[in-house]
């Protein structure tokens, strides 16, 4: 019942009245240290008083129990040394992190979490320190894998093409080689190691991306922006796509240009991915990834309705005509790409003025021009003006988000020797097996010293005020009018002692 109270109070929209009785509770707590603490009793969703906090980016909750973890080592003038717990905070021993609770919510007032101590000065710690450096490496690993992928497409074995042509317009002469004619050469064996490189990798992928996405879940997994959900989908669609080519490679099947080319694509607008460690770049990624799946994937459909009007259009005005003056339009697949094209404004009108074109040709472009050109390609590019301000304003914010949650990925992915935890154990300072951040806090010298003005009249004012007391009390009580004269005059001198008092105190310390 404890347990719950508490959950209850981190949701309460008065922060001073949950703070107050969130200590009063656990006041009573008779195991306030130890295991069965109602501090670390989780909920149904695994969520203790503390990440439910986090969660719901309650940062006076927040900072209220971050100031009873605390533990001072040591004062000196304007400068404190402070251990700060990070038991629950650290995501090095813990099934759910706190950090990737944090940048997985849609709440944004938990993202300014991040921005506090000691959970700003801990990501900070964690990637100056093996963060940036292990993104970096693996960018430029991803990098050189992506060049021998390149490579091996480029090379891949074809030989001329030994049969008729089915057409006029049938432009082929190289094919695809058999697999038994695939690896004779020793150019062809230097490949095949390039395509043994190629297919490993897109199994470690599948391997590493798997369990994260049992753990997480899809839904979480993919549409969270911040977590790389878009990317996600990228790498293990450019995976597949690669044991896709394989197969059809061992089983000399025709048509591996088609799984090739859609990985090449992938796999090189994957690279964005690692422009998120870069301050300069990684807000940019964040609004592609905003106007692709917000504003781009609302506009498609609109799109998809006026090129198939349009194209069926195009395809019946030229379907009597000779294709080989206007070849544009000379079946209905061409038709589509051709008028996506002008949408697009890609390309200009296809005309060829040394033949008769169509009446009604002229009057279904006119239309065309005015409603995609015009009025849909304007409407779009004001959408996507409207979704930079809106992202612009929070940019900063997001990155660091992102910084986070490619720290807590690295820190899940690479092993215990290459990652040690951060922070002090306990242990050195008795303070048990609990881990602490410590960091220095410096005060402002300004502000440290008008504290001890205030400090100073504020004694000076409660010392005046007794003595104003007992002087009242002295007074006789049956003449009311000399009392409340010996009040005022009293009050008057008192307020000008004080005042006086007051400036001498302000001139000496000067």
């Amino acid at each position: 019942i404890g347990n719950t109270v508490l959950h209850i109070l981190v949701l309460q929209p008065n922060k001073t009245f949950a703070c107050h009785m969130y200590s009063l509770i656990l006041s009573y707590d008779r195991n306030k240290e130890g295991p069965g603490s109602l501090e670390l009793i989780p909920n149904n969703e695994g969520l203790t008083p503390f990440k439910l906090a986090g969660v719901e980016g309650n940062t006076v909750m927040f900072q209220y129990l971050m100031q009873k973890r605390k533990q001072n080592l040591w004062s000196f003038g304007p400068l404190t040394t402070v251990l700060y717990d990070i038991t629950e905070i650290d995501s090095w021993a813990e099934d759910q992190s706190f950090l990737e609770l944090i940048v997985s919510t849609k709440k944004r007032e938990a993202r300014r979490i991040l921005d506090l101590t000691p959970v700003k000065e801990l990501v900070s710690l964690k990637w100056n320190m093996y963060g940036r450096p292990y993104f970096c490496f693996l960018a430029l690993f991803y990098i050189l894998y992506m060049v021998c992928f390149t490579m091996c497409c480029v090379y891949r074995p074809l030989k001329p093409r030994t049969g008729n042509k089915t057409s006029s317009r049938d432009n082929t002469v190289y094919v695809q080689k058999m697999l038994q004619e695939s690896y004779v050469t020793y150019e062809d064996e230097l490949r095949l190691v390039g395509e043994l490189i190629t297919v490993i990798g897109a199994v470690v992928i599948l391997v590493l991306e798997i369990p994260d996405i049992l753990r997480v879940g899809a839904a979480k997994y993919f549409g969270q922006t911040i977590l790389g959900g878009p990317f996600h989908i990228i790498v293990i669609t450019y995976a597949c796509m690669i044991l896709v080519t394989m197969v059809m490679r061992l089983t000399s099947t025709t048509g591996e240009v088609v799984p090739m080319s859609f990985a090449l694509v992938l796999g090189w607008c994957n690279v964005m991915y690692f422009a998120r460690g870069f301050q300069m770049l990684g807000p940019f990624t964040i609004m592609i990834q905003k106007m692709i799946f917000g504003d781009l994937m609302r506009f498609c459909w609109l799109m998809a309705v006026v090129i198939l009007g349009f194209a069926s259009a195009f395809y019946i005005i030229f379907q009597t005509e000779n294709p080989e003056n206007l070849g544009q339009f000379y079946n209905y697949p061409m038709s589509l790409f051709t008028t996506f094209e002008l949408f697009l404004t890609i390309i200009d009108g296809p005309a060829n003025y040394d033949v008769d074109l169509p009446f009604m040709y002229s009057v279904v472009y006119f239309a065309f021009a005015i409603i995609a050109a015009l009025l849909m390609l304007n409407l779009l590019i004001a959408m996507m003006g409207d979704t930079h301000w809106r992202v612009a304003h929070e940019q900063d914010e997001l990155w660091r988000a992102q910084v986070v949650a490619t720290t807590v990925m690295l820190e899940r992915k690479l092993p215990r020797c290459l990652w040690p935890r951060s922070g002090i154990c306990g242990r050195e300072y008795g303070l048990g097996d609990r881990w602490y951040l410590r960091i220095e806090d410096r005060v402002d010298p300004n502000k440290h010293k008008m504290m001890r003005y205030t400090e100073a009249f504020k004694a000076q004012d409660r010392r005046d005020s007794y003595d104003k007391g007992s002087e009242k009390l002295e007074i006789n009580r049956d003449t009311l009018y000399k009392k409340e004269l010996s009040a005022l005059s009293l009050s008057r001198s008192t307020s000008r002692t004080s005042s006086h008092r007051g400036w001498e105190i302000l001139r000496r310390n000067t």
